[in-house]
C-alpha cells in the first residue's frame, strides 16, 4: 500500500508540473481551462481505488465535486479581496493576507461540507446525489464569474523552476495524503484531500509575484468553470473504474469529462469575451 501511495504522489507531482508549464504560456481563459482539466485527480482516483473497497472508493469520489465547489469558493477570494487593497503599493502584504484568508475559508468550508455530507448520507441521500449537487453548483458559480469576464491577460515571464518544483511537491503531498487517508478507512476526508487546491494556490501565488494581480484575477472565473471537469471525472469514475478496470475506466472518465465540461467551458468563455458584455 505504501508503494501505491508513493506512485500516486509521484505521478501527481509530475502531472502538476507539466500542466503548469502549459498553462503559463496562455491567458486566463485558455490557461484556466488547461489548468483544470482532470490531472492530479487521475492518480488520486487510481490510488484510492487500489487502497479501499468499492463502497469507500465511491464515497471518496462522491465528495470530489463538493471539494471542487469549495475550491471555487477558495478562488473567489483571489477575485474579491484584492479590490479592497491598493495592490500596487502593497502587493506582497495583500498576497499574504489573501493566502491566509483563502486557506482558512477552504479549511472551514471543508469541515462544514464533511459534516453536512455525513449527515445527509445517514439520512439516506445517495452518494450520486451528493456528487451531482456539487457538480451543478460548480458549473453555476463558474458561469456567473465568467459572465462579465472581458479580456484575460496572459503571462509573459518564464516559470521559475523553484515555483514549478513547489507545485509538484504540493500536488504530490495532497494526492499521497488522500490515498493514505483512504487506506486508513476515512473515505470522506480522502475525497476532500484529493482536491486540495495545491495547483490553484501555487498558480495564483507565482502569477501574482511575477505578473501582478491582474493575471491571477483574470484566471479565477475560467478556473472555477474548468474545475467542473474534475467534478464530472469523479462522478464517471465512480462506476467506470469498478466496471472497466483502472486503465480503461480512467480513460473513459477523463475523455468524457473533457468533452462534456472542458470544451463547453472554453467555448462559453470565448462567447462571453467576444460579446464584451460588462
Amino acid at each position: 500500500m505504501f508503494q501505491d501511495t508513493l506512485i500516486a504522489a509521484f505521478f501527481a507531482g509530475i502531472v502538476a508540473i507539466v500542466v503548469t508549464v502549459l498553462v503559463e504560456k496562455y491567458g486566463g481563459a485558455i490557461g484556466g481551462i488547461l489548468g483544470t482539466i482532470p490531472t492530479t485527480i487521475v492518480p488520486a482516483s487510481i490510488g484510492m481505488y487500489l487502497a479501499s473497497n468499492i463502497v469507500d472508493f465511491r464515497t471518496s469520489m462522491a465528495v470530489v465535486p463538493s471539494g471542487m465547489l469549495i475550491n471555487a469558493i477558495f478562488l473567489t477570494n483571489w477575485k474579491i479581496i484584492p479590490t479592497y487593497f491598493k495592490v500596487t503599493k502593497s502587493k506582497y502584504t495583500t498576497l499574504i493576507i489573501i493566502i491566509i484568508i483563502s486557506l482558512f475559508i477552504w479549511l472551514l468550508c471543508s469541515i462544514l461540507a464533511l459534516n453536512l455530507i455525513n449527515f445527509v448520507t445517514k439520512k439516506g441521500l445517495s452518494s450520486y446525489g451528493i456528487a451531482l449537487f456539487g457538480l451543478f453548483a460548480v458549473v453555476i458559480l463558474g458561469m456567473v464569474f465568467c459572465w462579465n469576464i472581458g479580456t484575460t491577460p496572459s503571462s509573459n515571464n518564464h516559470v521559475n523552476k523553484y515555483a514549478l518544483i513547489s507545485r509538484g511537491l504540493m500536488a504530490a503531498f495532497a494526492i499521497g495524503a488522500a490515498v493514505w487517508i483512504s487506506d486508513l478507512g476515512y473515505p470522506l476526508i480522502a475525497g476532500i484531500a484529493s482536491v486540495f487546491p495545491a495547483i490553484f494556490l501555487t498558480s495564483m501565488v507565482t502569477l501574482w509575484i511575477s505578473q501582478g494581480p491582474s493575471v491571477p484575477m483574470g484566471a479565477v472565473g475560467p478556473m472555477m468553470l474548468g474545475g467542473s471537469s474534475v467534478a464530472l471525472y469523479s462522478i464517471i469514475a465512480m462506476w467506470s473504474l469498478p466496471y472497466y478496470g483502472l486503465i480503461i475506466g480512467s480513460i473513459l472518465a477523463w475523455v468524457n469529462s473533457v468533452l462534456l465540461c472542458s470544451l463547453p467551458s472554453f467555448y462559453y468563455i470565448n462567447w462571453r469575451q467576444k460579446n464584451n458584455i460588462y
